[in-house]
């Protein structure tokens, strides 16, 4: 999908406490395509428009999919979208773990581009699909958004651990397997992904340590996380890659607005190479270190992040981790949201499915 900025269409930003236009004496600092402002005082305006590549035309509905919408933090009024394949399985289902992207600035999961890739991948992917939303940028800085992506493995496990418990959802209990979670993402989400990985692979190295034993997790664990699929991960980095620095500044999704996306969400005064951003930067944890489950990297061939996703692999190959590169050719950043309905973004799930399925025939049962 191809455009610049003036594609998109112009409106005035509404405030999402008071729903007014920015006042006249006010300054712009910083415009994410009018949909998200920053003022020279530091407020924070979004639009309450839908964006250009979230038409309204995607499907509500599945006709072999049910889904639900519940909160899963009242304090910071955090939702979670619940998919599941109408017609009872055989057994409980794979549980997918879904962060959507949005440069840590926009996005939610109840977009309708959204919404529509979930419905398609619980139907095809044969799992119960999680999609959780998370605080978001420049008014909840880095690292809040891991920070929530941690908080709903932990009402995960509440759900898990006490399924008959008042607060349990019986709705999920009844078709998910807490036993074989994969926590994905897309863009934005796949970098939570990452991090969410390697917390709880730094966690589980420094408790085998602590005991004395061989590094490993705890899958008597009522939640068991098996494996991680980073969807275009956006990653950064102070040195541009090649992929960045020949994408065309007409592009939709172009560097000058990935950096903005940075300037906004990572904290103050940082650069690109803070570790929230950038894997391998002189401050990021030591990946070596962690006892990492299986990840699943998806790139795209025209996808201006796919030389950092190509490298994050690699690395992780060459340090002796369980990773998966796939590599789309001819697919640009996120062509699984901008057209769920694609031939392509079938082909993506059957990956997703085909990586579930084999992490779980090589899981240690227990």
């Amino acid at each position: 999908m191809r455009g610049t900025d003036r594609d998109m269409p112009s409106m005035p930003a509404v405030s999402a406490a008071t729903g007014a236009a920015p006042p006249p004496t006010k300054v712009v600092v910083e415009d994410i395509c009018g949909f998200l402002r920053v003022l020279d005082d530091g407020t924070v305006l979004r639009s309450a428009a839908g964006p250009a590549f979230c038409p309204t035309t995607f499907p509500d509905s599945h006709p072999s999919v049910q889904w639900k919408e519940a909160v899963y933090d009242k304090a910071k009024n955090l939702r979670v979208r619940m998919y599941r394949p109408a017609a009872a399985p055989a057994g409980k289902l794979p549980v997918l773990v879904h962060f959507h992207g949005g440069g840590f600035c926009l996005g939610s999961c109840t977009w309708a581009n959204v919404h529509a890739f979930c419905l398609r991948l619980a139907a095809e992917a044969g799992a119960v699909v999680l999609s959780a939303g998370y605080r978001l940028a420049p008014e909840h800085r880095l690292p809040a958004a891991v920070d929530d992506g941690a908080g709903f493995l932990r009402w995960l496990h509440e759900q898990s651990a006490s399924p008959a418990a008042a607060g349990a959802d019986a709705w999920l209990a009844e078709a998910a397997d807490f036993g074989r979670v994969f926590v994905t993402g897309d863009s934005a989400g796949g970098t939570i992904a990452h991090h969410l990985a390697v917390r709880a692979g730094l966690a589980a190295a420094a408790a085998a340590t602590k005991r004395g034993e061989p590094a490993g997790h705890n899958d008597v664990d009522p939640v068991t996380v098996r494996g991680y699929v980073l969807l275009m991960p956006f990653f950064g980095g102070v040195r541009r890659t090649r992929s960045e620095a020949e994408c065309p500044a007409e592009a939709l999704l172009n560097l000058d607005l990935f950096d903005r996306f940075w300037r906004l969400s990572l904290p103050a005064g940082a650069t690109r190479d803070h570790p929230a951003a950038n894997p391998f930067g002189p401050g990021s944890p030591d990946l070596a270190a962690a006892e990492l489950r299986p990840v699943l990297v998806v790139a795209g061939g025209l996808d201006m992040m796919r030389d950092r996703a190509v490298d994050y692999a690699e690395r992780l190959a060459a340090m002796g981790k369980p990773v998966e590169l796939a590599e789309l050719d001819g697919e640009p950043h996120g062509f699984y949201t901008l057209d769920p309905g694609s031939e392509a973004t079938g082909e993506l799930i059957g990956l997703v499915r085909q990586f579930v399925r084999s992490c779980c025939a090589a899981a240690p049962k227990g």
